[in-house]
């Protein structure tokens, strides 16, 4: 069991925001002047809340809304929200995650699916892992006919420190089943490149 999972909310929010103020200090600033004095408090609960996904099970979350039903083409929630944390410099991500899946006898409620998105990306995070963990457990969970993720998003690591582009953009994908056939594909991608109705 990590160390961390039997350390009390609150003593773990005292011990990171004691690093924070180590860290501040090491940069060469003075943690006791007057808008720094609760920084420390202040990036330990944005930390906490930027990785609560590591307390949720997405696989549960699926299976709470599970519901039979004979429907069997293709489901997509497309340009969900997403913000994550980059593992390497824990500098934030963001963009949107486009979900498809098509059932195989059971479905799932949509916001379930943009609550599995939510939960992993509130993790450390890569891209490539975050698009890949998504599929997995939407596959694993509901055993549909086939599951495709993509998600396009900016990355801070690249835009404010490193080469600096802060135009560029990532675009990773991941898919299963059905969708390992181009034409499933092309369809896919056609759906969420089209404007929405509403």
């Amino acid at each position: 069991m990590p160390i961390v999972e039997t350390i009390e909310k609150k003593d773990k929010m005292h011990l990171i925001a004691d690093n924070v103020k180590n860290v501040i200090s090491l940069l060469g600033e003075d943690v006791n002047r007057e808008g720094l004095l609760k920084t420390p408090e202040r990036v330990a609960d944005a930390l906490q809340y930027l990785t609560k996904g590591y307390a949720e099970d997405p696989e549960e979350i699926l299976r709470g809304a599970l519901f039979k039903e004979k429907y069997r083409q293709m489901v997509i929630v497309k340009d969900i929200d997403l913000f994550s944390l980059c593992e390497h410099h824990l500098l934030p991500f963001f963009g949107k995650a486009h979900v498809a899946y098509i059932p195989n006898g059971y479905v799932t409620g949509l916001s379930k699916l943009v609550r599995v998105v939510e939960v992993y990306a509130r993790r450390l995070q890569v891209q490539e892992r975050l698009t890949t963990q998504i599929k997995e457990c939407i596959q694993n969970t509901l055993n549909p006919l086939g599951v495709m993720v993509v998600i396009e998003a900016k990355h801070m690591c690249m835009q404010m420190r490193g080469v600096e582009k802060q135009n560029s953009i990532t675009t990773t994908s991941d898919f299963t089943g059905v969708f390992n056939q181009q034409k499933t594909r092309e369809e896919f991608i056609n759906l969420i490149k089209k404007s929405p109705l509403l």
